[in-house]
């Protein structure tokens, strides 16, 4: 096995750490308060080349492989947790719109998507159909030249400031489970269509909420892929977005521990720098053992996937770990800091809050021990 870096990922990584540190991480708690993303921290991310970085070149990405999209999102999140959705989402929704739109649509919503002129949100999730995403009643009914869609999506990434949205409709009856499930294109201006914003505990910036649509005429060729393929390509992109989401976790830990290991060094008690107190610096090298774990797991997904190969158990092992992984390293370097990590001076807190939410959103943790049980007995266990 090879671990070194080529040049060219190298360079990127670099750069995109640099990136992060002196334009993203000086705005991360003013996200926080303000409820949005810096839409000008997103175009600049778009002009770098950071969105969809593994996305064909026709459509603005850089055409390379998963693996280093993974690195890129990691460097993102080191600095502001909450750009990297952007980055997260522009990489699954995009692969979805890549292979399953028709080129026009490409034109139209990938190539600003990537150049961050626009935002991609995916719309799954129902007040009634959570990790049962096969049971969604969100319904879309042929009429012509169109689909009109009428029901409600709910705990939506990005709703209420997203242009664009990847949403999963039931063309077929509820009968017909997985298989009656569409997915389509919707632009988020159309008549009919309705949004609001939840007053959440973290990824405040990020934000999310319900998309209402009454009647919501969708035209027939914003359809992706063929109809009743809707459930299989998202589950295919989750796949993907599941290592992703355990490398980004690590980003924002891997942030929090070296700014733990540089004050254990300068603070002193009883004349002593505390990082010469074991009770101190053990916590520190434990966080750092599981970080570099989980890490490699992480991107060994991303290989499996760049090979064609095999992955839904391992990115599901990324998916439940890396949430839970990064608020326990966040939690140890809060209390590293003593009283001071409990005031809003550091980012510890609105890490750990921001954090807290993939420990629900993109499949539980049971959900993902479901996939890996599923995968590796060979049975279809409930």
């Amino acid at each position: 096995m090879d671990f070194q870096l080529s040049e060219d990922q190298r360079a990127l990584v670099d750069s995109a750490h640099k990136f992060a540190v002196q334009k993203l991480a000086p705005g991360y708690r003013a996200g926080d308060k303000s409820g949005r993303v810096d839409r000008a921290m997103v175009k600049a991310m778009g002009d770098m080349g950071f969105l969809g970085p593994e996305l064909p070149e026709a459509y603005g990405g850089m055409g390379v492989d998963c693996v280093t999209s993974g690195l890129l999102l990691e460097q993102i999140a080191y600095g502001d947790f909450n750009m990297s959705y952007v980055n997260l989402l522009t990489s699954l929704c995009g692969q979805i719109i890549s292979t399953h739109a028709q080129e026009f649509l490409k034109a139209r919503w990938l190539k600003p998507i990537l150049a961050g002129d626009k935002l991609v949100a995916i719309a799954l999730t129902e007040p009634s159909a959570g990790s049962d995403a096969a049971r969604l009643k969100l319904k879309a009914v042929r009429d012509g030249e169109h689909f009109v869609i009428n029901g409600e999506k709910t705990s939506i990434s990005l709703a209420d400031q997203c242009d664009v949205a990847v949403v999963f409709a039931r063309t077929g009856t509820e009968a017909d489970g997985a298989k009656g499930i569409s997915a389509f294109l919707v632009p988020m201006d159309l008549p009919g269509l309705t949004r609001t914003a939840f007053d959440d505990v973290g990824t405040r910036a990020v934000g999310r909420g319900s998309i209402f649509f009454d009647n919501v005429r969708v035209p027939a060729d914003h359809m992706l892929g063929g109809e009743g393929k809707g459930f299989i390509q998202v589950m295919q992109g989750f796949d993907y977005s599941r290592a992703l989401i355990g490398i980004q976790c690590m980003g924002v830990a891997r942030a929090s521990l070296d700014e733990s290991w540089e004050y254990a060094k300068t603070r002193e008690t009883f004349g002593l720098p505390i990082i010469e107190r074991q009770g101190v610096s053990f916590p520190l090298a434990e966080g750092e053992t599981h970080l570099e774990a989980l890490r490699w797991h992480c991107l060994r997904t991303l290989w499996l996937k760049d090979n064609n190969q095999a992955h839904s158990a391992e990115a599901a092992m990324c998916k439940w770990w890396g949430p839970k992984l990064a608020c326990e390293i966040i939690h140890q370097c809060l209390l590293t800091h003593g009283h001071g990590g409990y005031a809003s001076d550091y980012a510890f807190a609105q890490r750990y809050r921001d954090v807290l939410g993939l420990q629900i959103g993109d499949g539980t943790a049971n959900i993902m021990k479901m996939i890996i049980a599923r995968e590796k007995s060979g049975m279809r266990l409930t």
